[in-house]
Parts: structure tokens; sequence; C-alpha cells
């Protein structure tokens, strides 16, 4: 008898060859606040992480009640794989070569996630009055939000990916999609991991 496909397994899977391409991609070096407290090495005799310590992504278990204060400030909910993710995984702000994905910082709940895609009051308006929802930025020094589309919210609950012009919210205020980076987060992810995986 043929055992049923579980998609839990299978997205899982998907979620943990994701996090793996992390440091497949970028450095992880812990810069910033939120990746010295995934610091992981050696610390000198008084306490501290040595000089350019890297940072890894930590593995945890939320529930998935964490994700409804964070609903409640959004226009739709985000798609099955990203939430699978941010409440399986905490990570600095990451750079995979084609965006940068905003940090899910340690902490309880999902809190400081919002945070960070709510940080700059006048792109977070303008985004979710039009229809999107920022969880990256381009890649290097790039600011350009990129985005969940979710007027093309798919039967799967899938959204597609696009990076929006920073400037035109900042300086007309008024949002101008520059490229489609994937037709849906499953595929970012795909084409992620293939990147990590020629690299």
């Amino acid at each position: 008898m043929d055992m049923p496909y579980d998609d839990t397994t299978a997205d899982e899977l998907l979620v943990e060859r994701f996090i793996a391409s992390f440091k497949k991609l970028d450095e992880l070096i812990a810069g910033d606040p939120i990746a010295r407290q995934l610091a992981i090495g050696d610390r000198d005799q008084y306490g501290r992480r040595r000089w350019r310590p890297i940072w890894r992504p930590i593995r945890v278990s939320t529930e998935f009640s964490s994700l409804e204060p964070v609903y409640s400030s959004l226009p739709a909910p985000f798609p099955p794989l990203f939430e699978r993710l941010v409440l399986s995984y905490r990570w600095a702000e990451v750079d995979l070569q084609s965006y940068r994905l905003l940090a899910n910082p340690p902490g309880p709940g999902l809190s400081a996630l919002l945070r960070q895609m709510s940080n700059d009051p006048t792109m977070w308006r303008c985004l979710w009055e039009a229809g999107y929802v920022q969880f990256g930025k381009g890649p290097d020094v790039d600011y350009d939000p990129v985005c969940f589309d979710i007027s093309s919210r798919t039967k799967n609950k899938d959204y597609r990916i696009v990076k929006i012009d920073h400037e035109e919210i900042l300086c007309n205020d008024r949002v101008e999609i520059v490229a489609e980076l994937a037709s849906s987060f499953e595929q970012l992810m795909l084409r992620t991991i293939d990147r990590a995986n020629q690299s």
C-alpha cells in the first residue's frame, strides 16, 4: 500500500535546505546586534566573542498563535513556507545574493520580526496600502524592498515575489515594481538553494 504524500515533511526539508543555503551564500559575520546574539565560536578571557565571529541560524519551536499579533498588522497572512520558516528558525539579516532576507531576531514570539518589517514607517504604510508585505531588501546595499504581492495569491496560498523601487516610495509616495524575483516564495527558496549548491 502506498503511503500518502506528507506535505509537512517535504516543507520541513525544504525549509532546512533553505536555511543551509545561508552559510553557502553569505559570510554570516556577526557585525550587527542581532547577528551578535546568534554568534558562535570562542570567547576571550572577558567573555566576549573573538574578533569577527560568525553567526548561525538557530532552530526554535514557536507556537502558531505567535503569528496572530503579526497578522493583525498585515493585510494578509504569510505564505505557508514562510510561516514554517519564521516559526522554526531565528536568523540575522542575510544576503542571499539576489536579495537580503530581513532578520527574524531571537526572542519570544515574533514581535521583533514585525519591527524589522515595519522599521521604515513611510515604506511600511505605502507597501501595506498597495497590497505588499516586505520580508526582504535588495542585495548588498540595495534598499529596495522585496515583498509578497498579496494580490497574486495562488490556490496553495503562496504569492509572487517582487522588488519595489524605494526611491519612488520615499520621493513620490508611489509603488513601482522594478522586478519579479519569483512567481512564489517556494520558487524563490528553490532558486536560492540552487544558487547555493552552485557556489
